[in-house]
């Protein structure tokens, strides 16, 4: 994993984690879509990125979906 990651909370991980399923993840079959996986692609995307996600994700509630 890349050295930002392990700089985020649990919450902000677990946002991050919905909105790589629901929006990157939407056209994949269900078993492909594992935290592990979403743990991967979040690390790929990189620190910038990741931190609009987080903004977006609390701004939209995508934590209550």
């Amino acid at each position: 994993m890349s050295s930002f990651y392990h700089m985020l909370s649990d919450e902000e991980r677990r946002i991050l984690r919905k909105v790589v399923k629901k929006v990157h993840f939407k056209h994949y079959p269900k078993e492909f879509c594992t935290d592990y996986e979403a743990d991967k692609m979040i690390a790929a995307i990189g620190p910038e990125v990741v931190q609009t996600l987080i903004r977006l994700g609390k701004d939209f509630r995508i934590d209550n979906i």
